[in-house]
């Protein structure tokens, strides 16, 4: 159940592993988050050192290192190249499709699963099991009850629902007593109370080569005002400390360095300067190359510490650029994050992926208790999870059979 990257990966293994296949999906075709995925270029997985990716896993890494080992992010590249999409290493370390998109990527991937004889049941929607058993689903023909000698879900978080994840799956797990952690939003966005000038004039501007820092983690990179609040990629890379704060203490503070290269000795001798008849905006402009976006932040904590900017000090100024605190008052809406948090527990599954309470069924991608950053590892981890998933209802099969 799932026609996103696991399930489609857990398919392949089944059927070239002999098995008979049905792939069902409430949507009324596949891969449309993968697809969603591929608009910005397709980042497939990470060109770093095993060791340092598995890292990324956080607490979950224990748990996912087998199946990402087994199939690492080499053979995921292999895997690509099979499908005839070659695959390049970007600057950042990132690995595309050398043709930047999802789509031929998809189709050819469902071309071989044709041929390999799995076959397609959309508008399929999972709703649990009859009274002997057997797999439910609602079809647009009405109720449909399946029997399986094994089955695989592959249902997504809940994230972005209108393309297929919605975490309907929770209730029908949990009613069976699988303990599944709460789903919350993951490389996501979050919201701040800016200012209505601030947020009128400085909406999708970037913030560029900035530092970002909560408690002992810091990030560079990139980020973006939006008219809620923050969000880009170096938010998103510290979205799990920044949603646990929030979740926490209803709140969390954010600080942005402009300047990180910058300490704060040379910002207050740049700023030490003759301004003349400058304006304050354009002072900074050019004695430290800040943007409009990065001088309107200033602005904002000047105003919320009650002092007017034009009042600090050079050195009051120099440490603002590179310590500006920014208050997060919440979590964008899961709906609208990359990925989510939270799923069910690894201890409710076995070596291979089995749900421990519902033998014969496995669970692989999203759905489990994980998180990663964006820059391909969490496609990694959903292809190397339908692998072994797929690897383990076949062993499940065979057992069966003997």
């Amino acid at each position: 159940m799932g026609a996103g990257p696991a399930g489609l990966m857990a398919a392949e293994v089944l059927a070239q592993g002999g098995a008979r296949v049905t792939i069902y999906d409430a949507m009324p075709s596949a891969g449309r988050k993968f697809l969603m995925a591929g608009r910005g270029g397709l980042n497939l997985t990470h060109s770093e050192p095993l060791a340092d990716f598995l890292l990324r896993y956080r607490q979950a890494m224990p748990h996912l290192r087998a199946a990402v080992e087994a199939f690492p992010p080499d053979a995921l590249r292999d895997w690509s190249a099979g499908l005839g999409q070659l695959t390049f290493v970007g600057s950042s370390g990132r690995v595309f499709p050398k043709s930047f998109k999802a789509s031929p990527l998809l189709r050819a991937w469902l071309r071989r699963l044709d041929v390999s004889g799995a076959q397609f049941a959309f508008r399929h929607r999972w709703t649990g099991w009859d009274e002997t058993g057997r797999l439910q689903f609602q079809t647009p023909d009405g109720p449909r009850a399946i029997a399986a000698a094994a089955s695989l879900l592959a249902l997504g978080g809940a994230s972005w629902p209108r393309l297929g994840s919605d975490g309907a799956w929770v209730d029908l797990l949990a009613a069976k007593g699988i303990i599944i952690s709460k789903l919350r939003p993951a490389n996501s966005g979050f919201t701040v109370s800016w200012s209505d000038v601030f947020r009128d004039r400085f909406e999708g501007q970037p913030l560029k080569g900035v530092a970002l820092t909560i408690g002992a983690h810091t990030v560079r990179g990139e980020a973006m005002i939006t008219r809620g609040g923050i969000e880009g990629g170096a938010i998103y890379a510290l979205s799990a400390e920044l949603r646990e704060a929030v979740l926490a203490l209803g709140q969390a503070t954010l600080t942005i360095a402009l300047r990180p290269d910058l300490g704060t000795d040379a910002l207050t001798t740049r700023l030490s300067g003759t301004r003349g008849k400058q304006s304050l905006a354009n002072f900074l402009r050019k004695a430290v190359q800040l943007s409009p976006v990065g001088i309107g932040l200033m602005q904002e904590a000047a105003i919320a510490s009650g002092r007017p900017l034009a009042s600090l000090s050079p050195a009051e100024l120099a440490h603002l650029v590179n310590a500006i605190p920014v208050g997060l008052t919440g979590t964008a809406p899961i709906e609208r994050a990359i990925s989510t948090a939270g799923g069910i527990e690894f201890g409710e599954l076995d070596e291979h992926f089995m749900l421990r309470k519902l033998p014969g069924m496995f669970a692989a991608g999203e759905m489990l208790d994980w998180e990663a950053p964006t820059g391909g590892y969490l496609l990694q981890a959903s292809f190397a999870t339908g692998v072994a998933a797929g690897r383990g209802a076949l062993a499940w099969l065979a057992s069966s059979r003997s």
